[in-house]
């Protein structure tokens, strides 16, 4: 198909007719890219006697290591569980306080009041919608003050844009609080030419493996950290908080089929069969994040003398592009641009609306106004879609149809 000038009418009308030709429905925002190499990695261990918590789980492990060069990894079944048992790690529990990002699906802040503690949030960087780190600044200023430090922030990789790391890691020297990585989107990526993942500023980074992120376990996440006793504590965490190891067992008189549970844990193991579907993603991340990379430079092409702004990485991030988010200048037109377009096939999204404002959130106290960047950053934004599947000829339909309904 051959590309026609954006913004045109008859661009448009010769794009439709041509993407129904072919049976598109729907222009995803994202999805999984899965290959025979990973269907038939998946079926190997449907062949074997292992389907959890067998060899493959470790294998994976060990290659997100070597990938992020992280001296540890720790898979899960979700990126949730991950969080939740990164902050059991550190010592949260009833009486902490945590922060995190507004602009983040919920899970991010759930996870600190899981373990009992009491949650807030940081104010964004209107230009990235990642957490501000002079804002942070201020508010540990006046949390000293008050003698309510955080015992951990949360800082997001919205889009797989990395937050200001460095930034963050310098306050936590000053201010004492530990930090968890919420890179959920953001595998591939880097800081300051260091893989997102190792942990250079940051206590513990959790990723996710669902099918709409860089790669996918079908559902499943993982914690990497540098500190042996934090990651024997995330492995006990995520089986029942069990042990079989000879030198933590309290009776050493009992036969090999011999378990204890020195804490309380969880189920929140991965099985060999997503594990496996992760080793062979692994080995396609780069060429991933390189298509990413690519499409989301053909969208600042096509819209870059529009009435929007796309949102970039920092100057030393090279980003994941797990998500294609643009600012509206106009934002009283977004239901409508919204809504057209998903009625012309293109699922765009909205990525996302404030933690604080959410009703249960709402209800512990937070208000309107309380991140006034954070509900501007909202009402501007749109995700478009971005996967490596993706098409240059169905980018060049979802910019002509945009820019036909921003005129």
């Amino acid at each position: 198909m051959k590309h026609h000038k954006c913004g045109s009418q008859s661009s448009y009308l010769r794009q439709t007719e041509q993407l129904q030709q072919t049976g598109a429905n729907m222009i995803l925002y994202g999805k999984q890219c899965i290959s025979d190499a990973d269907i038939n990695a998946v079926v190997d261990v449907l062949k074997n006697s292992n389907l959890t918590q067998g060899p493959k789980i470790k294998e994976f492990e060990k290659a997100i290591s070597d990938y992020t060069n992280c001296k540890f990894a720790v898979a899960v079944n979700s990126a949730t569980s991950a969080l939740h048992i990164a902050n059991l790690a550190l010592g949260v529990g009833p009486g902490d306080l945590v922060w995190t990002s507004p602009i983040t699906f919920v899970a991010s802040a759930n996870s600190a009041l899981y373990c009992g503690a009491s949650i807030d949030f940081v104010d964004v960087d209107i230009a990235t919608g990642n957490m501000c780190t002079l804002s942070l600044a201020a508010k540990l200023a006046q949390a000293k003050q008050q003698g309510r430090l955080p015992k951990v922030v949360i800082p997001v990789h919205l889009a797989g844009h990395s937050c200001d790391m460095e930034e963050i890691d310098k306050l936590a020297k000053i201010y004492g609080f530990r930090v968890i990585e919420d890179a959920s989107h953001a595998i591939g990526g880097s800081f300051n030419h260091k893989k997102i993942g190792a942990c250079e500023f940051s206590d513990i980074c959790v990723f996710s493996f669902h099918p709409v992120k860089i790669i996918t376990t079908a559902e499943g996440g993982l914690a990497t950290t540098n500190d042996p006793e934090l990651a024997k504590t995330l492995m006990m965490l995520r089986s029942h908080g069990i042990t079989k190891e000879q030198n933590e067992l309290v009776r050493l008189d009992e036969g090999d089929w011999y378990y204890e549970q020195h804490s309380l844990g969880f189920n929140y193991r991965i099985t060999d069969l997503q594990a496996a579907l992760g080793l062979s993603q692994l080995k396609s991340i780069d060429s991933f994040t390189a298509r990413r990379n690519t499409l989301s430079g053909q969208y600042r092409k096509l819209l870059k003398e529009q009435p929007l702004d796309i949102v970039e990485p920092l100057h030393d991030c090279f980003s994941a592009r797990h998500l294609q988010i643009i600012k509206l200048h106009d934002e009283s037109i977004r239901r409508s641009v919204f809504d057209t377009m998903r009625a012309r096939g293109i699922q765009v999204h909205v990525h996302y609306f404030p933690v604080h404002l959410q009703p249960f959130y709402t209800n512990l106290g937070f208000k309107e106004g309380d991140f006034p960047k954070a509900e501007l950053f909202y009402k501007k934004i749109l995700t478009l879609p971005l996967h490596p599947q993706l098409s240059e000829d169905e980018i060049d339909f979802v910019c002509s149809n945009l820019i036909e309904l921003l005129h």
